[in-house]
């Protein structure tokens, strides 16, 4: 099972940016992709973004974020958020799994532990 890890969650405020990192322990791109979801206190977790061959964005996340790989990394990919609301603040998880990008969180076989981002004046 790959290991997964996110980094560079923190405090920011309404309208600035941040930019998460994931590193797994395989190889994306033709064997596994990668994708973040966000959970809420008593939620349950959504997606935001994928990536594999394609990049992929739910609603929520197109036009204010940005998913992106590092091409000489081949295990390592960023989560560019810019104009952060309140409303963002939630913990972010990376996930991996094999094949194609899904938006259903049960599908993704390996999970970071996750780190929080909260949005606040």
């Amino acid at each position: 099972q790959a290991q997964v890890v996110e980094s560079g969650g923190g405090l920011v405020q309404p309208g600035g940016s941040l930019t998460l990192s994931c590193t797994a322990s395989v190889r994306i791109v033709g064997h596994y992709v990668m994708a973040w979801f966000r959970q809420f206190p008593g939620k349950d977790r959504e997606f935001i973004a994928g990536i594999g061959s394609d990049t992929y964005y739910a609603d929520s996340a197109k036009g204010r974020f940005t998913l992106s790989r590092d091409i000489a990394r081949y295990n390592f990919a960023s989560l560019q958020m810019n104009s952060l609301k309140p409303e963002d603040t939630a913990t972010y998880y990376c996930a991996v799994k094999r094949y194609d990008v899904s938006q259903d969180p049960s599908e993704y076989t390996s999970w970071g532990p996750g780190t929080q981002v909260t949005v606040s004046a």
